[in-house]
């Protein structure tokens, strides 16, 4: 759950400028700005972690700690609204940084922020790679699944490290997915005296005892059979892990294509069976957000190990039966109905919620669902198509087409 669901609204009435956000580094004060250092200075109260605060000071204004849990930080810099607050972050604190959390509570007028080099821009200056060409990615507090999708031949990653484990977890994966000679460099401290870097490869991993604060940045290399997740829709139906309940993958890319998917969207994929519609979905881009709902909860598990193969391992799983199941989840911008779109309330409840030029789609293979697809139709409109599927198999020594089952697809923009 985010930190940032507390009963904290956010601020709206005008105010001068009192929040004051600086990026440090490990270089302290000797790397702030002018304006950067008199903000600090200014200050009345400063927060941070203790290793910000012992690299800022010393310090003319109280020094506070972070509290724990970390969620009640929130509450107390809002407290001090009219006072001159500075708030000190690793680096840029608007990269994967207290920043962008801040500015969901504090209005942009109210204040100031002056950043650093943030860890990626530091690492890929001192490998000489182009950032642009990077992907840049946080697994602090995050899983490590999330790297999934960009081992891709050839790529370059930036990854900041959870602690100092995480440099040995990732080479770990990388070995068990078949990347073992994947270039793997380690950057500790970035910016300080303490500065150091670290090369190894995945396979051979013998780095020694690492500093927690660390960047960990990757050149893949793939071997042939590596488990490269491909960036076109409709995956190899090998790909998941399934008990027959699973859209496959042509009818899934059409599927797919049909939800038409937007970044930063959410999909409700109702009746989930495998959560392949919705696991695709996610890989569409970062951002794109799923829940699946699901009846059963050995297909729930399923869908967890699935998601988390597959990299996207913050998909929301919900137990239960449509329409129950759905009340009080957040408005979704598209929903597939996979299974249940024949019961009653289903439909309704999921048009109800589905937000103005929200696409749904149901895919139907049994007479009596297709005559449910029929009426909503002539009610709605949409458009409406079969899907009929032939696969080459052998007939004996010899080989002939063996059809499965059409699938009739209703799709439908809500007005």
């Amino acid at each position: 759950m985010s930190v940032l669901s507390t009963n904290t609204a956010p601020l709206s009435s005008p105010i001068r400028p009192w929040l004051t956000i600086v990026g440090i580094g490990e270089d302290g004060r000797a790397g702030l700005s002018p304006a950067a250092l008199s903000a600090l200075e200014a200050a009345e109260i400063v927060f941070g972690g203790a290793r910000h605060l012992a690299l800022a000071g010393p310090l003319i204004g109280q020094a506070t700690a972070w509290p724990s849990p970390f969620s009640q930080a929130y509450p107390l810099v809002l407290s001090k609204r009219g006072q001159r607050v500075c708030v000190l972050a690793s680096g840029d604190p608007f990269h994967y940084g207290i920043g962008a959390e801040l500015a969901r509570l504090v209005p942009s007028d109210e204040m100031i922020c002056f950043p650093q080099a943030s860890a990626f821009s530091l690492a890929a200056a001192r490998l000489g790679w182009s950032l642009p060409d990077c992907d840049c990615l946080s697994l602090h507090g995050r899983s490590l699944e999330r790297i999934v999708p960009h081992l891709q031949p050839g790529a370059r990653i930036l990854a900041l490290s959870w602690d100092e484990t995480t440099p040995r977890k990732v080479a770990d994966f990388l070995k068990a997915r078949d990347f073992p000679n994947s270039d793997l460099i380690v950057f500790e401290a970035m910016g300080g005296p303490r500065e150091r870097m670290l090369h190894t490869r995945a396979g051979d991993y013998d780095l020694p005892a690492l500093d927690p604060l660390n960047v960990v940045a990757l050149k893949v290399v793939a071997e042939r059979d590596a488990e490269i997740v491909p960036l076109a829709t409709g995956l190899d139906d090998r790909f998941f892990e399934s008990d027959g309940q699973l859209t496959k993958a042509e009818i899934r890319s059409m599927t797919l294509s049909a939800l038409a998917p937007r970044t930063g969207e959410l999909l409700w994929d109702v009746g989930a069976g495998a959560g392949s519609i919705s696991i695709e979905w996610m890989l569409r881009h970062p951002r794109n957000k799923a829940i699946a709902i699901e009846t059963q909860p050995e297909r729930a598990e399923r869908i967890l190990r699935n998601a988390a193969s597959l990299g996207t391992p913050d998909l929301e799983i919900v137990i239960g039966q449509a329409p129950n199941a759905l009340k009080e989840l957040p408005s979704p911008d598209a929903i597939f109905i996979g299974g249940g779109a024949s019961d009653d309330g289903v439909f309704e409840a999921c048009w109800s919620v589905l937000k103005p030029g929200g696409r749904l789609v149901v895919n139907a293979v049994t007479l009596e669902t297709e005559q449910v697809l029929a009426a909503l139709y002539a009610q709605h409109g949409g458009t409406m198509r079969r899907i009929a599927i032939s696969r080459l198999e052998p007939v004996g020594t010899m080989h002939g087409w063996r059809a499965a089952m059409p699938v009739t697809q209703w799709v439908v923009v809500k007005p």
